[in-house]
């Protein structure tokens, strides 16, 4: 019996790349660098699956090209706004992610940006590599403690909950802005709204989901709101933050300091951000352990090995 034709937009992690082999015919992105729009609606026509990665745009023109063959999206990655559902819907492509496997490692990246930037590690490593260190001094590169401080999340799923058992080890008082209070947070650690969150929070992290109704939630308004020695940090999507205005904000002291591990326009960031001392820039490393990327790829597998048996994916969002 012909196997499965499966497209892999980027190199997996080699233990899930030998199971797809063993059930499906894989073809692999060799060169591991980002595939044009061309080769993926090419793809479509040739393979019965394609799986992206959330760098990848998978386009209306790219899902409903003209003789496609592929009739499954395995996405490698729980997030979904780079996929055009409603194209996938209207040509009769279920589309499926990768949730629940992310999020400790998730949570422990905020909280490495947390730490980079309220204790400036950013800036002292940049300044010891560079040769400009000159010894231990009373008031170098002071930074804030963190006990005592609110934290305050935007957003409160999975990742959210697990970065706010992390935080309170360290002291912290959490706050909570999302659609509704869950049960779990106590009604004076709510607020309805985001400006309320805003003007509290000593360091305000960033759990909401992507979209139009989220896009730029933190742009130049929002900003002002803030303490002036506050921190923001950002895990959750790039379209959250207005990454021009957080530049400015940065460079003028509107807030003290700003760890992101996302962007808006990856693998773009904002010019303005790369050269600000107070910035933190990560390369999208929330899920990059080999332990989560493994079990997202055999999420992958397994809603494949649904699909292909005729029975219901278990992810699947289209």
């Amino acid at each position: 019996m012909t196997k499965p034709r499966i497209l892999l937009t980027r190199r997996w992690p080699e233990a899930v790349e030998a199971r797809l082999a063993a059930s499906y015919e894989v073809t692999r992105n060799e060169s591991d660098s980002p595939m044009d729009a061309a080769t993926l609606v090419q793809a479509m026509r040739e393979h019965d699956a394609l799986c992206p990665t959330v760098t990848d745009k998978i386009t209306r023109d790219v899902i409903l090209t003209e003789g496609r063959r592929a009739r499954v999206i395995g996405n490698y990655g729980a997030g979904f706004e780079h996929i055009d559902l409603d194209a996938a819907r209207e040509g009769g492509i279920v589309v499926t992610n990768t949730p629940d496997v992310l999020t400790d490692a998730t949570a422990d990246i905020a909280m490495t940006l947390i730490l980079m930037a309220t204790r400036r590690a950013g800036e002292g490593e940049r300044e010891l590599r560079a040769g400009e260190w000159t010894g231990w001094r009373p008031t170098h590169l002071l930074g804030r403690s963190l006990g005592g401080k609110v934290l305050g999340l935007v957003g409160y799923g999975r990742i959210a909950r697990a970065v706010a058992e992390r935080a309170k080890a360290f002291g912290m008082e959490v706050v909570v802005h999302s659609r509704s209070r869950a049960d779990d947070v106590p009604e004076d650690a709510y607020h309805a709204s985001l400006d309320g969150l805003l003007r509290v929070a000593d360091i305000v992290s960033l759990h909401a989901p992507g979209g139009a109704a989220t896009r730029h939630m933190i742009d130049a308004a929002a900003l002002e709101i803030m303490k002036r020695d506050a921190v923001l940090v950002n895990t959750g999507r790039g379209t959250l933050i207005d990454e021009a205005a957080l530049a400015v904000a940065l460079k003028d002291g509107t807030i003290a300091a700003a760890g992101l591990d996302v962007y808006e326009r990856e693998p773009a960031v904002e010019a303005a951000l790369a050269g600000l001392p107070n910035a933190v820039l990560l390369p999208h490393l929330g899920s990059a352990t080999l332990e989560t990327r493994e079990a997202m790829g055999m999420k992958v597998a397994d809603n494949l090995d649904a699909f292909f048996a005729g029975r219901e994916p278990f992810d699947r969002v289209a």
